[in-house]
């Protein structure tokens, strides 16, 4: 068990990681940008540290050489992202690895596996999940138009690293393919320094639906069940509804399964 965590976030997510150190008698370390000096996650730590430079206050929570550094100089045993910043960036984990710091979620190596799109997917397919069908990733539009001949429409170009719905474009006919390509290509680029995309089959009125998982470095993996994020806007998620609402009880469960046969294939922690 480590003896210290640094928090690498702000507002209400650090402060509700700070009090679960606390409830376990774990030291806490802060860090803050210039900007957030008078925010309340910074008193609510034992320590805190001002990271980043003033006028660029989200570059500093994004700052993997800062946070390490930081993390050391406090005498930090571990490092925890909570969520959004660098909560799902494999450069964060390998750095703390390398440091002998105990990164709090998955390996370096699982952020980089489920961080690729198409990757998951080959995975998730090894594993005997049910998936779409999808094309292989590129970032030549020739070679995507002609795995587009082995697919029906709609589809979906996505980009195969990245989120947020960047990097996205739902394709209705053959002839918007091409354009759409290119614009989800750009983005991708623009968004994730990574133009690569791959086309994969739509669902036609879906609704999308996650899995919450927990999994511990002994191999034990539960599901802590679903949620509903159907509501969207421009692919963005903006209200989570937990439990589903009607959502048939043997779906549910094959659904939950699925999600910890994934994790379990693919070696996930957190």
């Amino acid at each position: 068990m480590f003896s210290k965590v640094l928090v690498a976030n702000r507002g209400e997510i650090a402060i509700r990681a700070f009090r679960a150190a606390y409830e376990l008698g774990v030291g806490t370390v802060a860090v803050y940008p210039f900007e957030d000096r008078n925010s309340v996650h910074r008193l609510k730590a034992d320590e805190s540290y001002q990271i980043g430079e003033p006028g660029h206050p989200v570059r500093a929570y994004l700052s993997v050489e800062e946070i390490v550094a930081t993390a050391r100089a406090a005498g930090a045993d571990a490092v925890y992202p909570g969520y959004g910043f660098l909560s799902e960036n494999p450069e964060l984990a390998a750095a703390c690895a390398a440091a002998g710091i105990t990164f709090v979620g998955p390996s370096a190596a699982v952020l980089e596996l489920t961080g690729n799109k198409s990757r998951a997917i080959d995975v998730a397919r090894a594993a005997g999940l049910p998936v779409l069908a999808s094309s292989a990733p590129s970032a030549s539009v020739p070679e995507l138009l002609e795995a587009a001949e082995g697919l029906s429409f709609p589809l979906f170009v996505k980009a195969v690293a990245g989120g947020g719905g960047r990097g996205m474009r739902r394709v209705g006919e053959p002839a918007e393919l091409a354009e759409a390509i290119e614009a989800a290509s750009r983005e991708a680029a623009s968004a994730f320094g990574d133009p690569t995309v791959f086309l994969e089959q739509a669902v036609v009125n879906p609704r999308h639906i996650e899995v919450q998982i927990l999994a511990d470095t002994q191999g034990n993996v539960i599901h802590l069940y679903e949620r509903d994020c159907s509501v969207q806007r421009r692919h963005q998620k903006v209200i989570e509804l937990a439990p589903a609402p009607n959502l048939d009880p043997v779906l549910r469960e094959r659904i939950c399964s699925d999600a910890v046969a994934l994790a379990r294939r693919i070696g996930y922690t957190c």
